[in-house]
C-alpha cells in the first residue's frame, strides 16, 4: 500500500498533545458499551472482525480502520478516533511498527483499568519483524486465544460463553479457511512462487509454498522504499525464466515495479493471484475475505502447477 516512509511525518503530527484532543471530545476513561456490554476497540477491522465473533452478544466492537482504501501504516486518526480509543475497556492493536498511531492514542489517554492487547506482544515480535501477522494462520489462532483470555478476565462470569464462541468460530467460522489451507499445502507443498511484497510472506509457509522472491525486494515494495538493482534483477529473472509457478501481488499497492512484474508474469504465462492488505469488500468478515483469497490462490496454482 502507500509508503511507510511517511510514518515519521505521522508521528510528528501525533506528537501534538493528544490528551488535549481526547479532552476536547469530552472523553477519557474506559467505559462499558450500551447495554452493559464489554467495550472493545480494534485499530484494524481484520482483528476487529475476529474479536466481534469471539465476543458475540457480550461485547461491542468498534474498528477504527474499516475503509478498504485506508492505509493502516500511515492512517491519521481523527478526534472521534481519539474519543473511541479513550473509552475502550479492551483495545487491540497490531503493533510491530504497523499502527503506531494507535499506540499513541492509547498513551494519550492512560487508564489502568483498560486491557491493552498488542499482536506483537502476544507473538513476541518487535519492530522490524513482519507485521502482517493476520496472514499467518498460527498467529491468528494465537490471537484468538489471547482475545478470549482477555474477555474471560474482564467478564469471568461469562467465561463459558466465550469458550463456546471460540469453539464455534474455530470449528465453523474458520472451517473453509482451515480446509483451503490444508488442501493447498497437501497438493502444492514445495511449489516455488513469487510475490510482490512481504504481506504474503507469513502465509506462504503455512501453505507449504516456497517463496523465492528476494526478501529485500518484497520489503522495499511493502515499505515504499527502493529495492536494490540486484534484487530487482533477480525478481525479473525469476519471472522471465518461469522459475515460479504462481505470482502473488497486493492489488492495493501497484507501484511501477509491481506493474512491470505483473506484466512480466502475464507475458510468461505465469498465473497471478491477488491479496489485499485490508479487508475487501467492505463489510466482509475476516474468514470471508481470506477464504476468497485462498480460493484464488488455489485456482492459480491449479493452472500453474497442475493438480
Amino acid at each position: 500500500m502507500n509508503s511507510r516512509s511517511r510514518l515519521a511525518t505521522l508521528l510528528t503530527v501525533l506528537a501534538v498533545p493528544l490528551a488535549l484532543l481526547v479532552a476536547g471530545c469530552g472523553g477519557g476513561g474506559a467505559s462499558a458499551a450500551a447495554g452493559g456490554k464489554l467495550n472493545v476497540v480494534a485499530a484494524e477491522d481484520f482483528w476487529g472482525s475476529i474479536a466481534e465473533q469471539l465476543g458475540g452478544e457480550e461485547v461491542t466492537v468498534t474498528s477504527i480502520i474499516t475503509n478498504p482504501a485506508a492505509d493502516p501504516h500511515d492512517y491519521e486518526p481523527t478526534s472521534a478516533d481519539a474519543k473511541t480509543v479513550a473509552g475502550a475497556q479492551i483495545s487491540i492493536v497490531n503493533g510491530i511498527g504497523y499502527d503506531e498511531w494507535a499506540s499513541k492514542l492509547l498513551a494519550a489517554s492512560p487508564d489502568s483499568s483498560r486491557t491493552e492487547l498488542s499482536v506483537g506482544e502476544v507473538l513476541g515480535l518487535k519492530n522490524g519483524d513482519n507485521p502482517h501477522q493476520w496472514y499467518s494462520p498460527a498467529s491468528v489462532h494465537a490471537m484468538i486465544d489471547a482475545i478470549v483470555a482477555d474477555y474471560e478476565g474482564a467478564l469471568p462470569d461469562k467465561a463459558s460463553y466465550f469458550r463456546q464462541q471460540k469453539e464455534k468460530f474455530e470449528s465453523e467460522g474458520l472451517a473453509e479457511y482451515d480446509q483451503l489451507i490444508a488442501q493447498i499445502k497437501s497438493r502444492y507443498a514445495g511449489t516455488p512462487v513469487g510475490a510482490s511484497e512481504s504481506i504474503f510472506e507469513p502465509l506462504a509457509p503455512a501453505l507449504g509454498l516456497r517463496l523465492i522472491t528476494p526478501r529485500g525486494f518484497m520489503d522495499a515494495i511493502s515499505e515504499g522504499t527502493e529495492a536494490t538493482p540486484a534484487e530487482k534483477a533477480t525478481a525479473d529473472e525469476q519471472l522471465a525464466e518461469k522459475q515460479v509457478k504462481l505470482w502473488v501481488y497486493n492489488s492495493q499497492n501497484t507501484t511501477p515495479d509491481v506493474k512491470r512484474l505483473n506484466e512480466a508474469a502475464e507475458a510468461a504465462g505465469i498465473p497471478i493471484a491477488t491479496v489485499t492488505e485490508t479487508m475487501t469488500p467492505a463489510g466482509a468478515s475476516f474468514e470471508q475475505w481470506l477464504s476468497r483469497e485462498l480460493r484464488g490462490i488455489a485456482a492459480a496454482l491449479a493452472q500453474g502447477a497442475g493438480g
